[in-house]
């Protein structure tokens, strides 16, 4: 009855969780498994036209009758070409329109194999989104095609209406229906702001009102928010708030933050006893793959996620709503109409992070960061390079009143310090720079321009290569691989830094950082920017971090 070939059935059965009821079908080989599935579905309404230039209009005129979506659907090949008048009727005149394309391999094209071309993109600027379904083989591969295919469907109307492609690479063999039910799919759905005023957001309310164990994730957040103490009390008592040291003032009341050496405690069953049934997030990035790793493992039932534009992020595998308006809106919103719950979930989960040890380290890297960020001087930035730094960064508790930033959009180690020297330009606060030394040496030119100003210190980590790669598994043992993957190195700071105008200061041991931190963080000093370059050694970094985590698993 419908094909055995599992992405065709997780688009057929979202085309249909999503409405879509109407389907100009176009002869051909390629697309048989598609056209046979659709046509076995008695919810929808099938139209044969052969001409896929003649199918492509005669679909807008359905969609424009009923002013809802239509689909069409073409072989492999020039077939698709023939569409394009259409795409680019519909999607100048905003005409909700999905064209389903059957295509071959990508083994298969360039290689004179019949009917193939390029076609993912051959549309251009003239949709609204292009899919290219994969062969589904793993369950990474089935989440990754669902999520795609209703992030396509729900650009349809997202933000005006227009067209969207779907392209489905098809093997053969074509005619086989062994499969008798369409898959039970995930939904994903997205409110606008509009849509749940409107409504009073109920279609929300009555599901988080049914959940008691809710939690909240907030990822970096370049910008502060402060919510009142009605609101605070009761957001605190509702959720379980976790968050990072990047998401900066924007969670009420003491949120969890060290979120990595929490789950690093628990065991799985811990874990699982643990897990949240609604999960909300908002901001951007997270740290911690551990937190990644703890809800992938153990879903939540729902997960909403607030943003501004509305676009589809399934960090955690398991989005099932997007809720398009601010986040902070929608959070005072909800407050002031959901129903109030015991407490019980964010006692629990807050008695587990009073069980964790405070990381105290000697000399290393991490000794150096937490005493540094002790000192640190309030109402100041302070910017994060990637790799070890922003995650040692993670391990202690930051004053109030200092705002963080760190390039977390790609995670790479390039242009941290440029990034960090262009805000200083402008600024009117000191900005502290933690830096370790690959992302320093790679990115050195920052310093060289003519707007260096005085309210720079910079915090220069210098291990001799990348030491966070020492503790990737099995590394110890590949000798000749280790000095290429960590570049090791005998470099430092100090000509350069002086050169650039600076005031230069290095350590080697805790009696040396105790001498020269006063002068480090001292606001008052505001005649010449600073550098201090902390060295430290490698192998004792690695071992101190291994053992303060060994100490959280006892």
């Amino acid at each position: 009855m419908y094909t055995d070939k599992k992405n065709i059935l997780q688009l057929i059965a979202l085309l249909k969780a999503h409405g879509i009821q109407k389907y100009v079908l176009c002869p051909g080989s390629r697309n048989i498994p598609i056209v046979q599935t659709i046509a076995n579905i008695p919810e929808f309404t099938c139209y044969s036209i052969t001409d896929e230039r003649s199918a492509g209009f005669f679909a807008l005129g359905l969609a424009l009758h009923d002013k809802k979506a239509t689909a069409v659907c073409c072989t492999s090949g020039t077939a698709l070409l023939n569409l394009h008048p259409a795409v680019a009727e519909a999607f100048y005149q905003q005409i909700p329109l999905i064209v389903i394309s059957a295509d071959r391999p990508l083994a298969w094209i360039g290689q004179m194999d019949g009917q193939t071309l390029p076609q993912p993109g051959v549309f251009g600027p003239l949709v609204k989104q292009c899919i290219n379904l994969p062969e589904i083989q793993t369950e990474e591969d089935e989440w990754f095609c669902n999520r795609i295919i209703n992030e396509a469907l729900l650009e349809v109307n997202h933000h005006g209406n227009g067209p969207v492609h779907i392209n489905i690479p098809i093997y053969e063999p074509f005619f086989q229906l062994p499969i008798n039910e369409l898959p039970q799919v995930r939904v994903i759905k997205r409110y606008t702001e509009a849509e749940l005023k409107k409504k009073n957001y109920q279609p929300l309310i009555d599901k988080l009102n049914n959940y008691k164990r809710r939690m909240i994730i907030v990822g970096q957040m370049n910008q502060s928010h402060l919510f009142n103490d009605m609101q605070t009390n009761k957001l605190c008592e509702n959720f379980t708030w976790i968050t990072e040291n990047l998401s900066n003032h924007t969670t009420p009341g003491t949120p969890i933050r060290n979120i990595d050496t929490l789950l690093y405690a628990m065991n799985s069953k811990k874990q699982q006893e643990i897990k949240p049934e609604l999960l909300i997030t908002y901001g951007g990035h997270i740290i911690s793959k551990r937190l990644k790793k703890f809800i992938r493992k153990n879903p939540p039932i729902e997960h909403w996620h607030i943003s501004t534009d509305g676009t589809i992020i399934d960090l955690y595998g398991s989005l099932t709503t997007v809720v398009e308006m601010n986040p902070f809106d929608f959070i005072e919103d909800i407050e002031t109409l959901m129903d109030n719950c015991t407490p019980t979930y964010p006692h629990l989960w807050k008695a587990c992070a009073q069980h964790i040890p405070q990381a105290n380290f000697t000399y290393s890297e991490m000794s150096v960061i937490g005493k540094i960020i002790n000192n640190l001087p309030t109402s100041c930035s302070l910017h994060l390079a990637n790799s070890s730094t922003v995650r040692y960064t993670q391990l202690f508790q930051l004053p109030n009143g200092i705002e963080i930033f760190s390039n977390r959009g790609t995670n790479g180690i390039e242009g941290s310090l440029s990034t960090a020297i262009g805000h200083a330009a402008t600024s009117d606060k000191l900005n502290f720079i933690f830096i370790g030394d690959l992302s320093f040496f790679y990115d050195m030119n920052a310093l060289w321009n003519n707007h260096i100003q005085s309210n720079i210190r910079i915090l220069l980590l210098n291990n001799g290569g990348g030491e966070i790669f020492y503790a990737l598994p099995g590394l110890d043992i590949q000798t000749n691989t280790k000095k290429f993957v960590t570049a090791n190195h005998k470099t430092s700071a100090r000509a350069w830094a002086e050169d650039r105008g600076f005031r230069y200061f290095s350590v080697h041991n805790e009696n040396e950082l105790n001498a020269t931190i006063k002068d480090f963080t001292n606001p008052n000093i505001t005649d010449e920017p600073i550098l201090l370059e902390a060295f430290t050694d490698k192998d004792t970094d690695v071992k101190l971090l291994k053992a303060y985590y060994h100490t959280l698993k006892q």
